[in-house]
């Protein structure tokens, strides 16, 4: 945004209505119902207001790369947000928007505003925003048109603009320059893989929206695998699935792999062999799959959103910014743990959930943990609850992360995590009954080293009749799984392992329609559940979940570590 310039046109278009101003940002898939438009996050201060045809203004959003497709059926179901104001820099809203725009003819109007105008205008209870003005009551703030960045682009890239590699690339590529203008790069880059985000029924405007790139002729030009989907794709008919859900969810997923995705269906692609290795530029989506990447890995990619993520695939090229850069990997705020002793494996999706509210919109550096000796599995756990109350796509933990070592910038302030800070964020994610009656696992979807330590910890002993334990976890864990018995130990102590779906695109009768509280190890579930899944979620270690598993039931206390 230029400084002179109180706010800036991302998305141009009309609108009026009711300011709903938050100071928190939100995630929109998990957080926002398509169906009503009301926020179903119950950790979010907007929980329960509607946010249909309101200028809906926050800093930023956060969490899942799904979101943009949430948004962009609101607009086609007339159930969005008249407008979306931010403080900072969006881009998976802003993508869902764009879509809206460009292929539906949609205009819904994003803007960026500064920080004195944009707090003025939060105290208002109405605005009117024009292409040049938002007035208010006593207010009225100059816009700016939207930026148009002037593209250093390849005779490739303008072959594909042109419409010479056909109209799906070209629409792919139309979007990629936009989004590019509206990050502020000058070049693409060139990409050596990707992974679809969009092909959860998150809503039917997944659906539309696929079907018509994979009708238009689109194919994916780099290796592109799949995020899990929202059905047992071989087996969601004999599960009792409806129809009405399945079928289109079925389809979506049909239709990438129509475009050449492989069909992984997993939320986990970092657990397949074509992991990328460190400095690999690639083009993921999905939160906890791109924190991951960036983090674990030392590969690079953007947040990308849903939708984005498939141009990115058809075209081998994504907008040369953000994390893609040096400069924009560094740590601007540096986070000092107090580590407790003889923490267990639920430390870490804890203080990745901490983490990302101490900074929800910037990379962090994490101090403190290195003696801790977290295994890949524990910064699994840690990056994906991190996504969920982050907008950031990655972290730096020093001692552990490839990158750590003089991650933080110069001007980068301090803060803390203190065990009082975790002892309220435990109860927090357990405001749930000691009766539990489903165990979930596999947010995202488990390894086969989880899978190993849930069949070690069970030991032969059998699930509590009526608590039903179901692990979510991609084909190429299940398959190694069964080859080495750990499938098979888990089957006879009564747990279920599905594929393809995940925790976040369960439903029911899949997930067990008698659930009145739900146990799990994954802070990302423990976030989204309660939204999601309208029951009480409880949160604990793996061996807090045997307890549950065997017993129906967990005392709500804090782990020894903390007590």
């Amino acid at each position: 945004m230029n400084s002179q310039t109180p706010a800036q046109s991302i998305l141009g278009g009309v609108a009026e209505g009711r300011v709903v101003a938050t100071p928190e940002a939100l995630s929109f898939w998990g957080g926002v119902d398509p169906a009503t438009g009301a926020v179903i996050d119950v950790h979010h201060p907007l929980h329960g207001q509607c946010l249909t045809g309101a200028i809906l203004m926050m800093p930023s959003s956060r969490g899942s790369c799904t979101g943009s497709g949430v948004l962009l059926d609101l607009v086609l179901t007339g159930r969005a947000p008249a407008a979306l104001v931010f403080s900072e820099a969006e881009d998976v809203l802003t993508l869902g928007a764009l879509i809206a725009s460009e292929m539906f003819g949609k205009p819904l109007p994003v803007l960026r505003v500064a920080p004195d105008a944009y707090a003025a205008l939060s105290r208002a209870k109405t605005a009117r925003i024009s292409d040049s003005t938002i007035e208010a009551e006593g207010l009225t703030i100059p816009v700016s048109p939207p930026a148009t960045a002037a593209l250093d682009l390849t005779d490739a890239d303008r072959a594909m603009l042109e419409g010479q590699q056909g109209v799906a690339v070209q629409q792919a590529m139309r979007i990629i320059c936009a989004m590019a203008a509206q990050q502020g790069a000058r070049s693409l880059v060139d990409v050596s893989q990707g992974h679809i985000d969009g092909c959860i029924y998150a809503s039917p405007a997944n659906l539309t929206f696929a079907e018509k790139m994979a009708d238009m002729g689109a194919q994916v030009r780099v290796p592109t695998t799949m995020n899990a989907i929202s059905v047992d794709r071989a087996n969601w008919q004999a599960q009792g699935v409806p129809h009405a859900f399945g079928d289109p969810a079925a389809r979506l997923a049909d239709a990438y792999v129509r475009m050449g995705c492989r069909p992984t269906f997993t939320c986990s692609p970092y657990l397949l062999d074509s992991a990328p290795q460190a400095g690999e530029s690639i083009a993921w989506s999905e939160s906890n799959a791109v924190i991951f990447a960036n983090t674990v890995l030392g590969a690079r990619t953007a947040k990308h959103p849903d939708f984005l993520d498939l141009c990115i695939a058809l075209t081998g090229r994504a907008p040369l910014s953000g994390v893609y850069l040096d400069a924009h990997r560094k740590a601007r705020r540096v986070i000092d743990v107090e580590l407790p002793e003889r923490v267990d494996d639920a430390f870490w999706p804890l203080i990745g959930y901490l983490a990302g509210r101490a900074a929800p919109d910037r990379i962090p550096l994490l101090r403190g943990l290195a003696s801790a000796r977290p295994s890949r599995d524990d910064l699994k756990a840690l990056c994906a609850a991190f996504g969920t109350t982050s907008a950031a796509p990655m972290l730096h933990i020093e001692g552990v992360t490839p990158e750590a070592e003089g991650a933080a910038a110069a001007d980068a302030d301090r803060v803390n995590i203190s065990r009082s800070d975790m002892a309220a964020a435990w109860m927090q994610l357990n405001d749930g009954p000691e009766e539990v009656e489903l165990i979930a696992i596999g947010s995202p979807h488990a390894s086969l080293e989880e899978c190993r330590a849930l069949a070690d910890a069970l030991a032969g002993g059998k699930c509590q009749a009526g608590v039903a334990v179901i692990v979510t976890a991609g084909n190429q864990v299940i398959a190694d799984a069964k080859r080495d018995g750990t499938f098979a130990r888990l089957q006879d102590s009564g747990v279920q392992v599905l594929p393809d779906l995940c925790w976040c695109s369960i439903s029911e009768p899949v997930f067990p329609t008698r659930t009145r509280a739900v146990m799990t190890n994954s802070g990302k579930y423990a976030h989204y559940g309660p939204g999601l899944s309208n029951r009480a979620v409880r949160f604990g270690s793996l061996a807090d979940c045997v307890v549950a598993a065997q017993s129906g039931r967990v005392p709500v206390k804090l782990p020894e570590w903390l007590a």
